[in-house]
């Protein structure tokens, strides 16, 4: 059934491929993803693959990846990507040593990228659980982690229909999940392989502070829009103090709706958003949004 469902979502993603730009970027990304492989693939180096299904993810990864290089520099690193939205930022991370698109699940696709890659081991950070590719990798004795994941009741692992997906789990060598609540799920299902270790999305957002300060031209970008004139003064803006700010990461446009609608009542805040598609027409659908507003975007800030 599941390798079903793939072939079928595969011709989906064919077609839809053909009206967005987005997907179409995908289909192309995962067909070049052998041809990059034979380019880059070293036959004689020792690979350790990271799978991350977009941005958020490759950031909750990003620390592991770089303690590995620094503790192991005759490792080299292989990281994959599911979507756009995060192979196109990332594509030239230095810190990895190949990047390139996760080739979609099919058997024939599993078996052709392991025996490309030949991985020591491999971590899938946070939800990606591809069935295959986990299945060979354990038939093949490779070790497997999952990191940074969470559970949650209603997931297909955890409900009567879900059975036979969920021997998917049984291919981690261990996980390392999020919170307790994870930890106490997989243990109803008899996996007692796994350890609480948090989001190591805080490491990196730790990282981001020590790099980028306030102190930075980063961060005096920020302060200047902080402290930049507006229709309205900011009531919090008292002796040179900052107002109130929002921050929104990695926001979709039904999360915008909302919490725009609270900011346009609220003229005492400023609002920062960082949108999980940086594209000119969501751009301007969030500028339409806040059109009563003065509206300000980071690269003109910076051209400053």
């Amino acid at each position: 059934m599941y390798n079903l469902i793939i072939y079928l979502y595969l011709l989906g993603v064919a077609v839809y491929s053909l009206f967005n730009e987005k997907v179409r970027k995908m289909w192309r990304g995962e067909r070049d993803a052998f041809h990059v492989l034979r380019e880059k693939v070293d036959p004689s180096a020792r690979y350790v693959w990271f799978h991350a299904a977009s941005l958020g993810e490759f950031e909750q990864g990003r620390p592991l990846m770089e303690q590995i290089k620094r503790d192991h520099p005759e490792l080299k690193i292989l990281l994959t990507f599911f979507s756009p939205s995060g192979y196109e930022v990332r594509k030239n991370y230095a810190g990895a040593d190949i990047i390139c698109y996760l080739p979609l699940d099919t058997i024939r696709n599993a078996r052709r990228f392991l025996r490309t890659i030949r991985p020591e081991m491999a971590f899938f950070i946070k939800y990606e659980f591809w069935y295959n590719y986990l299945h060979i990798l354990k038939h093949r004795g490779v070790p497997v982690y999952s990191v940074s994941s969470i559970f949650r009741p209603g997931q297909v692992f955890f409900r009567w229909y879900g059975h036979q997906y969920g021997r998917v789990l049984r291919c981690f060598t261990h996980f390392y999940v999020q919170n307790e609540q994870s930890r106490q799920l997989l243990a109803t299902i008899g996996l007692t392989n796994a350890t609480v270790t948090g989001d190591t999305r805080f490491d990196r957002v730790l990282q981001v502070k020590e790099v980028a300060p306030l102190s930075s031209p980063e961060g005096d970008t920020i302060v200047l829009f902080l402290n930049s004139n507006t229709t309205e003064a900011p009531s919090g803006a008292v002796g040179g103090a900052c107002p109130k700010v929002f921050v929104a990461g990695s926001s979709w446009p039904p999360d915008e709706e909302i919490f725009i609608r609270y900011f346009r009542e609220h003229p005492e805040w400023r609002l920062i958003i960082a949108p999980h598609v940086i594209g000119e027409d969501h751009l301007q659908q969030i500028e339409k949004l806040l059109d009563d507003r003065q509206v300000t975007r980071y690269t003109t800030l910076q051209s400053k």
